[in-house]
């Protein structure tokens, strides 16, 4: 379980374009991780325009958005143009950032075995150290954006 005050894992995973995005070249910056169970789903459709709307706010907390799903990168650079997101997506093809961040949901969509991620907030901070998380108690809840956006100007 990775609990606030733990050093962030590192990943490695896919950008819309394809290519690799590692954690290590946000060295120095802060990061907020939201996990999302799939684009195009109602709730998650949702989060990430939240998440869009309040991108003025988060720069101005000098914040890095990279939202993780296990969508493949195809999918999430549609998701990311019919919503107009400018922030990086990331596909998260073997769960490699969910399980390490203990963001796993299994089941979705009543899909037995299926492992998607779940909704989760992390923040990390410029060293590295995780500063704040936030698990949806299933995958229909979304998280507070005004907290989201008050803990990352805190940092």
């Amino acid at each position: 379980m990775v609990n606030i005050g733990d050093t962030a894992p590192a990943f490695t995973l896919r950008a819309t374009d394809k290519r690799a995005v590692s954690s290590s070249e946000y060295a120095g910056k802060k990061l907020i991780l939201a996990f999302y169970p799939g684009a195009f789903t109602g709730v998650c459709d949702k989060e990430m325009c939240a998440i869009r709307d309040n991108m003025a706010a988060l720069n101005d907390a000098d914040a890095v958005v990279l939202g993780i799903s296990v969508d493949s990168p195809w999918a999430n650079a549609e998701f990311a143009r019919k919503y107009d997101l400018k922030f990086e997506l990331l596909s998260d093809l073997d769960r490699e950032a969910v399980h390490a961040y203990d963001a796993a949901f299994v089941g979705l969509g009543g899909i037995e075995g299926y492992v998607s991620a779940n909704r989760v907030v992390v923040i990390v901070d410029a060293e590295g150290i995780v500063r704040y998380r936030w698990v949806a108690e299933n995958p229909g809840v979304e998280p507070d954006y005004a907290e989201i956006v008050s803990v990352a100007n805190g940092l």
